[in-house]
C-alpha cells in the first residue's frame, strides 16, 4: 500500500504528543531555535534522546552541526512560545526569556523539564535528520502539559488531588483550549 502525503498526515495527527522547543546556538553565535513532537526517548544507558527536524528548516545546518543543543518540554502556559517557534520567523528569540545555560545553550526558564543534549549522532530520515543526544544535565519541574493532537495544541488538567492526569471531556472546549493550527506539522 502507498500511502498519499496528505493521508499519512492525517492519519498521524491521531497521535496525541508532548511539544518541544529545541534551542542551540549557530556558528555565528545567534540563538536557533524550533518547535517538535517529534520527540522520544531513546536509551537510559546511555541516555539519549531524538528529536527529527525537516531537512527544509531554516535552522537545519545550524542543529545539523551543532555540538550541544537543548530540548525544552512545554508546559501548558507555554503554547504561544510553541506557535512562535513552529513558524519560520526570523526573530523567534525577541521578547523573550531565554537565557545561557550551564552547558552553553540557550534555556528557557519554566519549561517541564529541559535536557541539555551533547550531539551524539545526526542520522538520515526520508525529509528529516534524526538528532539523536546524549543528555548530560537536565531540570525538572511540576505542571500540566502542552499537547499536540489534530493539528492543534492542548492542554491536559491535572487533578491536585490525586496527581493523576484526567481528561475533562473531548472537544475544543471540555478537553482544553485550542492555541492554534500546526500545518507543518
Amino acid at each position: 500500500m502507498t500511502a498519499h502525503a496528505g493521508q499519512f498526515r492525517h492519519a498521524l495527527s491521531r497521535f496525541a504528543s508532548g511539544v518541544t522547543i529545541v534551542t542551540c546556538y549557530d556558528a555565528a553565535g545567534r540563538p536557533r531555535g524550533f518547535t517538535a513532537s517529534s520527540f522520544t526517548s531513546l536509551s537510559l544507558d546511555p541516555p539519549l534522546v531524538l528529536v527529527c527536524l525537516a531537512r527544509s528548516a531554516d535552522c537545519h545546518r545550524a542543529f545539523a552541526t551543532a555540538d550541544r543543543y537543548a530540548v525544552h518540554i512545554l508546559r501548558a502556559e507555554q503554547a504561544d512560545l510553541a506557535e512562535r517557534f513552529g513558524g519560520r520567523r526570523a526573530d523567534k528569540f525577541d521578547g523573550t526569556l531565554f537565557c545561557v545555560g550551564e552547558a552553553g545553550t540557550p534555556v528557557l526558564p519554566g519549561a517541564l523539564a529541559t535536557l541539555s543534549c551533547a550531539a551524539h549522532a545526526v542520522l538520515p530520515g526520508g525529509d528529516h535528520s534524526i538528532l539523536v543526544g546524549r543528555v548530560v544535565d537536565m531540570a525538572v519541574a511540576d505542571g500540566a502539559p502542552l499537547l499536540h493532537f489534530d493539528r492543534r495544541l492542548w492542554t491536559l488538567p491535572i487533578d491536585p488531588v490525586g496527581g493523576a492526569m484526567a481528561v475533562a471531556g473531548a472537544g475544543t472546549g471540555a478537553m482544553g483550549w485550542l492555541a492554534g493550527d500546526f500545518a507543518a506539522f
